[in-house]
């Protein structure tokens, strides 16, 4: 199956039912976009699918097929968010940091300039197991202001 990814035409010899992540993960070898439920409940999975948030776990190959999608590992080193997370130390496991990131530029990409209720109700659904949600919310406050 031919999907665009990270603005490059990649094949992936999948099953189109198999999930998005384990195409991205196991087939294209981008490792960024962490598995964390498997049912869309908690984030650590999200990519982004023509500019929209979406929960890899749960999307089929199938229905990505024709979308650009974007993973953590598309963003480039110096994005907003990525700058803003390393500066405030956002961090501790860290394993559902690239989830929170691409959540976050969603929320950017359509509201460049969010209130912190708008922060609160657009990251209520990835879960930190760390509970970094104070730092998080700061660093898309940080990222919005250079965006």
């Amino acid at each position: 199956m031919k999907l665009n990814v990270n603005g490059k035409g990649r094949m992936a010899d999948v099953d189109p039912d198999m999930p998005l992540l384990w195409a991205i993960r196991d087939h294209l070898h981008l490792p960024g976009t962490k598995y964390g439920c498997g049912i869309a409940q908690c984030g650590a999975c999200t990519v982004l699918v023509d500019g929209h948030a979406v929960r890899s776990c749960s999307m089929s190959v199938a229905d990505a097929q024709g979308s650009q999608i974007t993973t953590i590992e598309g963003l480039g080193g110096d994005h907003p968010l990525q700058v803003a997370w390393l500066k405030l130390q956002v961090a501790q496991c860290g394993y559902c940091q690239s989830g929170q990131i691409m959540q976050a530029a969603a929320l950017l990409a359509a509201n460049p300039k969010p209130t912190a209720e708008d922060i609160e109700l657009a990251m209520a659904g990835n879960i930190c197991r760390c509970g970094t949600y104070q730092r998080i919310k700061a660093a898309i406050k940080e990222a919005a202001g250079a965006v």
